[in-house]
Protein backbone atom coordinates (compact mmCIF):
# COMPACT_ATOMS: atom_id res chain seq x y z
CA UNK A 1 0.00 0.00 0.00
CA UNK A 2 1.31 3.13 -0.84
CA UNK A 3 2.31 5.71 2.52
CA UNK A 4 0.16 8.96 0.74
CA UNK A 5 -3.03 9.74 -0.42
CA UNK A 6 -3.47 10.93 -3.81
CA UNK A 7 -4.91 14.01 -3.20
CA UNK A 8 -8.57 14.31 -5.39
CA UNK A 9 -12.04 14.20 -5.30
CA UNK A 10 -11.78 11.04 -3.34
CA UNK A 11 -9.45 12.47 -0.76
CA UNK A 12 -11.73 15.92 -0.40
CA UNK A 13 -14.68 13.91 0.07
CA UNK A 14 -16.11 15.50 -3.02
CA UNK A 15 -18.85 12.76 -4.85
CA UNK A 16 -19.99 13.05 -8.53
CA UNK A 17 -22.19 10.06 -10.41
CA UNK A 18 -19.75 8.18 -12.95
CA UNK A 19 -22.08 8.79 -15.49
CA UNK A 20 -22.13 12.51 -15.24
CA UNK A 21 -18.48 12.50 -14.71
CA UNK A 22 -17.92 10.42 -18.41
CA UNK A 23 -20.01 12.84 -20.01
CA UNK A 24 -18.45 16.22 -18.35
CA UNK A 25 -14.68 14.06 -19.16
CA UNK A 26 -15.15 12.98 -23.03
CA UNK A 27 -12.26 14.41 -24.74
CA UNK A 28 -12.99 16.02 -28.53
CA UNK A 29 -10.23 17.66 -31.24
CA UNK A 30 -13.07 20.34 -31.60
CA UNK A 31 -12.97 22.79 -28.88
CA UNK A 32 -9.22 22.64 -28.51
CA UNK A 33 -9.03 23.66 -32.10
CA UNK A 34 -11.13 26.42 -32.15
CA UNK A 35 -9.49 27.56 -29.33
CA UNK A 36 -6.38 27.72 -30.61
CA UNK A 37 -7.60 29.32 -33.89
CA UNK A 38 -9.03 32.16 -31.96
CA UNK A 39 -5.87 32.32 -29.93
CA UNK A 40 -3.39 32.26 -33.46
CA UNK A 41 -5.86 35.39 -34.63
CA UNK A 42 -5.32 37.15 -31.16
CA UNK A 43 -1.41 36.88 -31.73
CA UNK A 44 -1.99 37.99 -35.35
CA UNK A 45 -3.63 41.09 -33.91
CA UNK A 46 -1.70 42.20 -31.24
CA UNK A 47 1.56 41.23 -32.96
CA UNK A 48 0.27 43.81 -35.78
CA UNK A 49 0.22 45.87 -33.24
CA UNK A 50 3.18 45.82 -32.01
CA UNK A 51 4.80 46.16 -35.38
CA UNK A 52 2.91 48.88 -36.70
CA UNK A 53 3.93 50.92 -33.48
CA UNK A 54 7.71 50.32 -33.82
CA UNK A 55 9.64 53.11 -33.18
CA UNK A 56 6.97 54.88 -31.14
CA UNK A 57 6.67 55.15 -27.38
CA UNK A 58 3.15 53.30 -27.26
CA UNK A 59 5.17 50.13 -28.56
CA UNK A 60 5.84 49.22 -24.94
CA UNK A 61 1.91 48.93 -24.19
CA UNK A 62 1.46 46.94 -27.22
CA UNK A 63 4.33 45.03 -26.37
CA UNK A 64 2.45 44.18 -23.14
CA UNK A 65 -0.51 43.53 -24.46
CA UNK A 66 0.91 41.05 -27.62
CA UNK A 67 2.72 39.66 -24.21
CA UNK A 68 -0.16 38.52 -21.81
CA UNK A 69 -1.85 36.97 -25.32
CA UNK A 70 1.45 35.44 -25.63
CA UNK A 71 2.44 33.99 -22.22
CA UNK A 72 -1.09 33.49 -20.68
CA UNK A 73 -2.61 31.30 -23.11
CA UNK A 74 1.38 29.41 -23.47
CA UNK A 75 1.09 28.64 -19.81
CA UNK A 76 -2.25 27.38 -20.11
CA UNK A 77 -2.05 25.14 -23.14
CA UNK A 78 0.97 23.87 -22.28
CA UNK A 79 -0.46 22.67 -18.58
CA UNK A 80 -3.77 21.37 -20.50
CA UNK A 81 -1.83 19.29 -23.12
CA UNK A 82 0.67 18.33 -20.29
CA UNK A 83 -2.53 16.37 -18.56
CA UNK A 84 -3.54 15.26 -22.51
CA UNK A 85 -7.07 16.53 -22.41
CA UNK A 86 -6.70 19.47 -24.89
CA UNK A 87 -7.08 17.42 -27.77
CA UNK A 88 -8.35 13.72 -28.16
CA UNK A 89 -5.89 13.35 -30.71
CA UNK A 90 -2.38 12.41 -29.57
CA UNK A 91 -0.30 13.98 -31.44
CA UNK A 92 -2.10 17.19 -32.22
CA UNK A 93 -2.05 17.39 -28.19
CA UNK A 94 1.56 16.93 -27.99
CA UNK A 95 2.82 18.94 -30.95
CA UNK A 96 1.01 21.66 -28.89
CA UNK A 97 2.69 20.48 -25.62
CA UNK A 98 6.09 21.42 -27.26
CA UNK A 99 5.55 24.14 -29.14
CA UNK A 100 3.87 25.98 -25.84
CA UNK A 101 6.25 24.78 -23.38
CA UNK A 102 9.05 26.24 -25.94
CA UNK A 103 7.03 29.59 -25.36
CA UNK A 104 6.33 28.89 -21.72
CA UNK A 105 10.16 28.04 -21.50
CA UNK A 106 9.87 24.07 -19.82
CA UNK A 107 11.08 20.95 -21.13
CA UNK A 108 7.50 19.31 -22.15
CA UNK A 109 8.33 16.27 -19.90
CA UNK A 110 9.64 17.83 -17.33
CA UNK A 111 6.80 20.00 -17.35
CA UNK A 112 4.23 16.91 -17.65
CA UNK A 113 6.13 14.60 -15.24
CA UNK A 114 6.29 17.59 -12.28
CA UNK A 115 2.73 18.14 -12.84
CA UNK A 116 1.45 15.06 -12.65
CA UNK A 117 3.53 14.96 -9.06
CA UNK A 118 2.06 18.54 -8.25
CA UNK A 119 -1.52 16.75 -8.46
CA UNK A 120 -0.56 13.55 -6.53
CA UNK A 121 0.22 15.72 -3.59
CA UNK A 122 -1.14 19.12 -4.06
CA UNK A 123 0.72 21.48 -1.76
CA UNK A 124 2.54 18.76 0.44
CA UNK A 125 6.01 19.98 2.16
CA UNK A 126 8.49 17.57 0.94
CA UNK A 127 6.33 15.96 -1.89
CA UNK A 128 5.16 18.38 -4.31
CA UNK A 129 7.27 19.18 -6.65
CA UNK A 130 5.68 22.31 -8.30
CA UNK A 131 5.54 24.90 -4.87
CA UNK A 132 7.12 28.34 -6.39
CA UNK A 133 7.07 30.13 -3.56
CA UNK A 134 8.23 29.65 0.21
CA UNK A 135 5.43 29.56 2.41
CA UNK A 136 4.38 31.76 4.25
CA UNK A 137 4.81 34.31 1.30
CA UNK A 138 6.50 37.31 2.04
CA UNK A 139 6.99 41.02 -0.26
CA UNK A 140 10.04 39.88 -0.87
CA UNK A 141 9.32 36.43 -2.50
CA UNK A 142 5.70 37.73 -3.96
CA UNK A 143 8.05 40.47 -6.03
CA UNK A 144 10.77 37.56 -7.13
CA UNK A 145 7.45 35.62 -8.28
CA UNK A 146 5.36 38.19 -10.22
CA UNK A 147 8.32 39.69 -11.99
CA UNK A 148 9.27 36.02 -13.14
CA UNK A 149 12.88 36.01 -11.57
CA UNK A 150 12.19 32.98 -9.72
CA UNK A 151 10.41 30.93 -12.59
CA UNK A 152 12.67 31.86 -15.14
CA UNK A 153 15.90 31.06 -12.55
CA UNK A 154 14.29 27.53 -11.73
CA UNK A 155 13.50 27.19 -15.54
CA UNK A 156 17.19 27.76 -16.60
CA UNK A 157 18.38 25.36 -13.78
CA UNK A 158 15.80 22.21 -15.12
CA UNK A 159 17.32 23.36 -18.97
CA UNK A 160 20.92 23.14 -17.59
CA UNK A 161 20.37 19.59 -15.54
CA UNK A 162 18.47 18.29 -18.74
CA UNK A 163 21.28 19.55 -20.72
CA UNK A 164 24.25 17.81 -19.16
CA UNK A 165 22.07 14.87 -18.35
CA UNK A 166 22.67 15.34 -14.60
CA UNK A 167 19.07 14.66 -13.28
CA UNK A 168 17.72 16.08 -10.02
CA UNK A 169 16.32 14.08 -7.30
CA UNK A 170 13.17 15.52 -7.74
CA UNK A 171 13.62 14.54 -11.48
CA UNK A 172 14.26 10.89 -10.62
CA UNK A 173 11.75 11.16 -8.15
CA UNK A 174 9.03 11.91 -10.68
CA UNK A 175 10.18 10.72 -14.08
CA UNK A 176 10.25 7.03 -15.57
CA UNK A 177 14.13 6.24 -16.46
CA UNK A 178 13.31 6.06 -20.27
CA UNK A 179 12.13 9.51 -20.52
CA UNK A 180 15.29 11.03 -19.62
CA UNK A 181 16.78 10.57 -22.62
CA UNK A 182 14.17 12.46 -24.55
CA UNK A 183 13.96 15.17 -21.93
CA UNK A 184 18.19 15.87 -22.72
CA UNK A 185 17.18 15.56 -26.53
CA UNK A 186 14.38 18.30 -26.09
CA UNK A 187 15.97 20.77 -23.51
CA UNK A 188 19.11 20.87 -26.58
CA UNK A 189 17.12 21.58 -28.64
CA UNK A 190 15.00 24.40 -27.02
CA UNK A 191 18.47 26.02 -25.74
CA UNK A 192 19.42 25.61 -29.20
CA UNK A 193 16.07 27.89 -30.26
CA UNK A 194 16.76 30.39 -27.74
CA UNK A 195 20.23 31.12 -28.39
CA UNK A 196 19.29 31.53 -32.00
CA UNK A 197 16.30 33.87 -31.13
CA UNK A 198 18.80 35.98 -29.13
CA UNK A 199 21.47 36.39 -31.33
CA UNK A 200 19.01 37.16 -33.97
CA UNK A 201 19.34 40.93 -33.80
CA UNK A 202 23.32 40.38 -34.18
CA UNK A 203 22.84 39.62 -38.11
CA UNK A 204 20.34 42.38 -38.00
CA UNK A 205 16.97 40.23 -37.03
CA UNK A 206 14.86 42.13 -35.09
CA UNK A 207 11.66 40.94 -35.14
CA UNK A 208 11.89 37.62 -32.42
CA UNK A 209 12.92 40.75 -30.08
CA UNK A 210 9.74 42.64 -30.60
CA UNK A 211 7.12 40.28 -31.21
CA UNK A 212 9.19 37.54 -29.00
CA UNK A 213 11.44 38.15 -26.39
CA UNK A 214 10.14 41.26 -25.20
CA UNK A 215 6.66 40.76 -24.92
CA UNK A 216 7.22 37.42 -23.29
CA UNK A 217 9.07 39.82 -20.36
CA UNK A 218 6.75 42.00 -20.25
CA UNK A 219 3.33 39.75 -20.16
CA UNK A 220 4.93 37.45 -17.72
CA UNK A 221 3.44 39.16 -14.84
CA UNK A 222 0.17 38.95 -15.24
CA UNK A 223 0.87 34.95 -16.46
CA UNK A 224 2.12 35.03 -12.64
CA UNK A 225 -0.35 36.72 -11.27
CA UNK A 226 -2.57 33.84 -12.40
CA UNK A 227 -0.68 31.19 -11.13
CA UNK A 228 -0.14 32.76 -7.62
CA UNK A 229 -3.63 32.68 -6.83
CA UNK A 230 -4.08 28.79 -7.26
CA UNK A 231 -2.82 27.82 -3.50
CA UNK A 232 -1.29 31.03 -2.13
CA UNK A 233 -2.47 31.50 1.52
CA UNK A 234 -4.35 28.11 1.57
CA UNK A 235 -3.52 25.12 3.37
CA UNK A 236 -0.54 22.66 3.29
CA UNK A 237 -0.81 18.93 3.93
CA UNK A 238 -4.41 18.86 3.36
CA UNK A 239 -5.49 15.67 1.52
CA UNK A 240 -8.61 18.26 0.71
CA UNK A 241 -8.07 20.30 -2.63
CA UNK A 242 -10.75 22.46 -0.94
CA UNK A 243 -8.61 23.26 1.73
CA UNK A 244 -5.23 23.72 -0.84
CA UNK A 245 -6.65 25.32 -3.82
CA UNK A 246 -8.20 28.45 -4.91
CA UNK A 247 -10.91 29.45 -7.34
CA UNK A 248 -12.11 32.24 -8.54
CA UNK A 249 -14.94 34.31 -10.63
CA UNK A 250 -13.46 35.63 -13.91
CA UNK A 251 -14.87 36.94 -17.09
CA UNK A 252 -14.69 36.07 -20.50
CA UNK A 253 -11.54 37.31 -21.69
CA UNK A 254 -9.23 36.01 -19.03
CA UNK A 255 -11.28 32.45 -19.25
CA UNK A 256 -10.35 32.27 -22.43
CA UNK A 257 -6.94 33.13 -21.96
CA UNK A 258 -7.00 30.91 -18.68
CA UNK A 259 -8.69 28.19 -20.40
CA UNK A 260 -10.59 28.08 -17.81
CA UNK A 261 -8.63 26.64 -14.80
CA UNK A 262 -10.11 30.06 -12.76
CA UNK A 263 -12.25 27.03 -11.89
CA UNK A 264 -9.22 25.66 -10.12
CA UNK A 265 -10.76 23.93 -6.83
CA UNK A 266 -12.92 21.52 -10.00
CA UNK A 267 -9.64 20.88 -12.20
CA UNK A 268 -7.65 19.67 -8.82
CA UNK A 269 -10.68 17.32 -7.45
CA UNK A 270 -11.07 15.63 -11.90
CA UNK A 271 -7.48 16.54 -13.45
CA UNK A 272 -9.21 14.09 -15.92
CA UNK A 273 -11.79 17.17 -17.59
CA UNK A 274 -10.82 18.82 -20.34
CA UNK A 275 -10.49 22.72 -20.07
CA UNK A 276 -13.95 23.61 -21.93
CA UNK A 277 -15.88 21.50 -19.55
CA UNK A 278 -14.68 22.69 -16.40
CA UNK A 279 -17.58 25.63 -16.16
CA UNK A 280 -19.67 22.48 -16.34
CA UNK A 281 -17.81 20.55 -14.04
CA UNK A 282 -17.87 23.70 -11.89
CA UNK A 283 -22.06 23.34 -11.81
CA UNK A 284 -21.90 19.66 -11.62
CA UNK A 285 -20.05 19.99 -7.53
CA UNK A 286 -21.05 23.78 -7.08
CA UNK A 287 -22.53 22.91 -3.50
CA UNK A 288 -20.04 20.56 -2.64
CA UNK A 289 -16.80 23.14 -2.56
CA UNK A 290 -15.83 26.74 -1.44
CA UNK A 291 -17.52 29.78 -3.09
CA UNK A 292 -14.80 30.97 -5.85
CA UNK A 293 -13.12 33.62 -4.62
CA UNK A 294 -14.06 37.30 -5.79
CA UNK A 295 -12.42 37.67 -8.93
CA UNK A 296 -8.52 38.28 -10.63
CA UNK A 297 -7.39 41.44 -9.47
CA UNK A 298 -9.46 41.45 -6.18
CA UNK A 299 -7.62 38.34 -5.12
CA UNK A 300 -4.19 39.62 -6.61
CA UNK A 301 -4.63 42.46 -4.46
CA UNK A 302 -5.49 41.29 -1.32
CA UNK A 303 -2.65 38.76 -1.62
CA UNK A 304 -0.28 41.55 -2.22
CA UNK A 305 -2.09 43.98 0.70
CA UNK A 306 -1.27 40.51 3.03
CA UNK A 307 1.95 39.45 1.78
CA UNK A 308 3.36 43.18 2.59
CA UNK A 309 1.57 43.51 6.02
CA UNK A 310 3.04 40.55 6.72
CA UNK A 311 6.49 41.10 6.00
CA UNK A 312 6.12 44.35 8.27
CA UNK A 313 4.63 42.75 11.28
CA UNK A 314 1.20 43.51 10.66
CA UNK A 315 -2.37 41.84 10.79
CA UNK A 316 -2.63 39.63 7.82
CA UNK A 317 -6.47 39.06 8.02
CA UNK A 318 -7.53 39.29 4.30
CA UNK A 319 -10.96 41.36 3.59
CA UNK A 320 -12.43 38.49 1.24
CA UNK A 321 -9.35 36.12 -0.05
CA UNK A 322 -9.72 32.37 1.38
CA UNK A 323 -6.57 31.80 3.44
CA UNK A 324 -5.61 28.69 5.75
CA UNK A 325 -6.59 29.55 9.67
CA UNK A 326 -2.95 29.68 10.34
CA UNK A 327 -2.27 31.63 7.48
CA UNK A 328 -3.80 35.06 9.55
CA UNK A 329 -1.69 36.57 12.42
CA UNK A 330 -1.63 39.80 14.35
CA UNK A 331 1.59 39.92 13.41
CA UNK A 332 5.30 39.10 15.12
CA UNK A 333 8.24 36.58 13.48
CA UNK A 334 6.83 34.97 10.32
CA UNK A 335 7.74 31.63 10.95
CA UNK A 336 8.75 29.20 7.18
CA UNK A 337 6.42 26.37 6.85
CA UNK A 338 7.66 25.07 2.99
CA UNK A 339 10.70 26.12 1.10
CA UNK A 340 9.74 26.60 -3.00
CA UNK A 341 10.58 23.59 -4.83
CA UNK A 342 10.59 25.35 -8.02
Amino acid sequence: MPDYQPTNAASSGVKLDKKTLKTIAARSDRPGVIWLAQWTVALIVTGSLVWILIGSPWVWPAMMLHGIFLSVPAYSASHETAHGTAFRTRWLNEAVLWVTSLIYMEEPLHRRYTHTNHHTHTWHVGKDSQMPFDTPMGFGGWLAEITGFALLRFHLQVFWHLSIGHYTDTMRMVTPEQEFPKMTRNARIMVAIYLVVLLAPAVGIWWPLWLIVLPRILGAPIMLLFTLIQHVELQENSPSILESTRSFRTGPLAAFLYMNMNNHVEHHLYPQVPFHALPQLAEAVKDQVPAPDNGFFRSNWEVAVVVLRRSIGLSTKAPTLRQAPHMITEGGPVKRIAQRTM
